[in-house]
């Protein structure tokens, strides 16, 4: 519920910049700060020990800096919201690569805080809510675009890329094609092969192949995607048929 106190772990190597941001969460937006973390190891114990809603993370730390906390941190069961909290501008690309809710510049302005924890506050409401907008950010070529789910056809990963096939074009993306399965999950999407995920709502053809495995196509394309034997079972379920 938007009334209920948002979980927050605050992790910097800098004890000051520490205080200062547990005192502005806790004093002015009455946030539960549930733990602090000086590294970015010690972040990791803490988010799995704590399981707060959203980590306020430096970028620049020691050994392990912030962008490769928030990639450990997003492989966790339940993942937390990263909110960055740093004095270099220069990360926002790659705290978006790791679909970061904020970015946020150091010295730290209240109003900006204020917005932060609104959008950490939006994430945690119902599923119904946040599929209001129905887009899904992605990086392309060094901007960001919106694109329309309901345009996605399917997914695909190739190489150390995830390609999303949408009506009207093709897009490569760095995200995992299990980070983008978790991002649609409250659309129906279905992974249809350890490298395949596919718009339920898109398939027009469900053919069979070999050896319990069969074809599928979707809307307006030619080509066949595989879908694994371990998958027809439900796939069929979930088509009706």
């Amino acid at each position: 519920m938007l009334t209920e106190k948002v979980r927050a772990i605050v992790v910097d190597d800098e004890r000051y910049a520490r205080e200062e941001l547990v005192y502005l969460l806790t004093e002015q937006l009455h946030v539960d700060v549930v733990a602090e973390a000086s590294s970015g190891e010690e972040a990791i114990v803490q988010a799995v020990q704590h399981e707060p809603d959203v980590l306020f993370l430096d970028v620049s730390m020691g050994k392990m800096g912030g962008i490769e906390t928030a990639e450990a941190i997003q492989a966790l069961k339940n993942p937390p919201q990263i909110v960055f909290a740093t004095a270099y501008a220069q990360y926002a690309v790659d705290a978006f690569r790791v679909q970061a809710t904020d970015y946020l510049l150091k010295p730290y302005n209240i109003e900006e805080l204020t917005r932060a924890i609104s959008k950490v506050k939006s994430k945690m409401t119902p599923a119904e809510s946040k599929r209001a907008l129905h887009k899904l950010a992605i990086e392309n070529e060094g901007e960001i675009k919106y694109i329309s789910i309901s345009t996605i056809l399917y997914a695909f990963r190739e190489e150390q890329a995830t390609m999303i096939v949408t009506s009207q074009a093709t897009y490569e993306v760095k995200m995992s094609l299990k980070q983008l399965e978790e991002r649609l999950e409250a659309y129906p999407f279905f992974r249809i092969h350890k490298s395949y995920l596919v718009n339920l709502n898109e398939v027009t053809k469900l053919t069979p192949w070999f050896n319990g495995a069969f074809q599928l196509e979707v809307n307006g394309r030619s080509e066949q995607l595989p879908v694994s034997r371990n998958y027809v079972k439900q796939l069929k379920e979930r088509l009706a048929l």
